[in-house]
């Protein structure tokens, strides 16, 4: 399609979940409701969703750490693929900035690098430090960031064996109010139970994963609109940790085992209780991109009506990062399905057009 082209889609323009139109133009890259007066059109026909959002992902970033350039740009390649046009990068060690300049490569918003308990994390993930710097670090990040900073809220403690908070809950607090003085909003890496409640009392904004969440603590995420990003494509890999762990931890393993068991359960609680849900599939570390289907179909097997998942991934996620949706004016970043994705979710497995920035790109 030329620079002068004008793309016009036409079917269903999912809007909002209830805000259906036949069609829509985009000019100069950008969304509009109102016919053009233009000669140079392409058309395209479909069920039309707003780029989707995978909001834990990783860019720049495999198993062993920080990724070559040529890596990151297949990583953000296949997430476009997929239909992932917006990302919130959940900690990354590598500087995927050049990203930004790329108009064919989907948007990103950063969280920096995550801030990690001293040998409580990944090895050449985080900054590995001690309670006294976690206000200083947390400075750091978010000044380097896009808005998020990504604590390690708990890890596994080898001197008990188990998974056991990270940070002091003082030190949380003071550091949770530094970023939010500073403008940014802080999410932490949570699988177990003991570390939830110190990290919403202090005041954080949301918990990666969850899956330590019970009775006790879903309704205090519930009061304080903390939400969740449950990653259930990587909580799938449980069973095979804790089995590789078996000997070494066995406290460990049993614990991995039980989160993964109730998970649905866990999800779907907090879900009717009125927790924010969002999309993310924790590609990037050990898991491959391009999963955000799979995310979506995993959110619906756990009890989430497949309107909610579809928008825990479109309409939802995007007001909840701050950026627009298919609204007039906007950039135009959409995909075009085959069939109804509220009817079936198992359609986003498949696009059959992406548009990024106005530009049919796959």
């Amino acid at each position: 399609m030329s620079d002068q082209a004008v793309l016009h889609v036409k079917g269903r323009v999912l809007v909002g979940a209830d805000d259906v139109r036949d069609e829509l133009w985009v000019v100069g890259g950008r969304i509009s409701y109102e016919r053009p007066g233009a000669r140079d059109i392409r058309t395209v026909k479909g069920w039309v969703l707003p780029g989707l959002v995978d909001a834990h992902c990783h860019v720049g970033l495999d198993a062993h750490g920080p990724v070559p350039d040529d890596v990151s740009e297949k990583q953000a390649l296949t997430d476009r693929e997929a239909g992932t046009l917006l990302i919130r990068d959940a900690g990354s060690p590598s500087d995927t900035r050049w990203i930004d300049d790329r108009a064919d490569l989907p948007k990103i918003i950063r969280a920096g690098r995550h801030i990690a308990r001293t040998r409580r994390y990944i090895r050449n993930y985080a900054h590995e430090i001690e309670p006294e710097d976690l206000v200083a670090y947390v400075a750091q990040e978010a000044r380097r960031g896009d808005g998020w900073v990504k604590l390690v809220g708990d890890w596994i403690d080898r001197e008990t064996g188990d998974l056991s908070a990270c940070w002091p809950r003082e030190a949380a607090a003071a550091a949770i109010a530094e970023a939010h003085r500073l403008g940014a909003r802080v999410t932490a890496h949570c699988f177990a139970e003991d570390s939830l409640r110190d990290l919403v009392e202090a005041g954080i904004d949301c918990v990666e994963h969850a899956t330590g969440l019970t009775e006790e603590t879903i309704p205090l995420f519930a009061s304080r609109g903390v939400a969740i990003v449950p990653t259930l494509v990587n909580i799938a890999t449980f069973p095979r940790l804790a089995a590789g762990g078996e000997t070494k931890f066995p406290r460990w393993s049993a614990h991995m085992r039980a989160l993964h068991e109730r998970r649905y359960d866990t999800v779907r609680a907090a879900y009717d209780a009125g927790v924010p849900v969002y999309v993310g599939t924790d590609a990037g570390g050990s898991l491959a991109h391009g999963l955000v289907a799979g995310e979506v179909a995993e959110l619906v097997t756990a009890g989430i009506p497949p309107v909610e998942a579809l928008s825990a991934t479109a309409w939802g996620a995007r007001r909840w990062l701050g950026r627009p949706g298919l609204d007039e004016g906007a950039p135009a970043d959409l995909v075009v399905y085959e069939g109804d994705p509220r009817a079936d979710v198992q359609v986003l497995a498949a696009p059959r057009r992406v548009v990024l920035n106005g530009r049919v790109v796959g």
